[in-house]
């Protein structure tokens, strides 16, 4: 049986890579999915501890995390397709949605 450090790392390193995926890349589909994985590090994090613990509250907490990131994912995805179409990108840098 796998210790809590251990799923801390494996968490840390998941929000690690999720976090410098956000501030890098440049396309705005990518961006979306580093930010699913740190939601998904953080997860893990709340599953892992509640099971230290002996408590199922972090476990229920996980299915409200859930129901955020995939609320986040289907607006998102609306919203980059609405730009997609009037825009023609979806590199982050040629956009320029405030000027006229």
């Amino acid at each position: 049986m796998s210790s809590l450090s251990n799923y801390l790392i494996v968490s840390a390193i998941l929000f690690m890579i999720g976090a410098s995926g956000v501030m890098f890349r440049k396309n705005v589909i990518v961006i979306f999915m580093c930010v699913e994985l740190m939601l998904n590090a953080v997860n893990l994090t709340l599953i892992a501890f509640s099971q230290f613990m002996g408590d199922q509250s972090g476990q229920i907490l996980v299915f409200f995390v859930m129901t955020v990131a995939a609320a986040e994912a289907a607006v998102g995805l609306a919203i980059v397709i609405s730009v997609y179409r009037n825009k023609e990108t979806v590199e982050i840098d040629k956009l320029n949605l405030l000027k006229g």
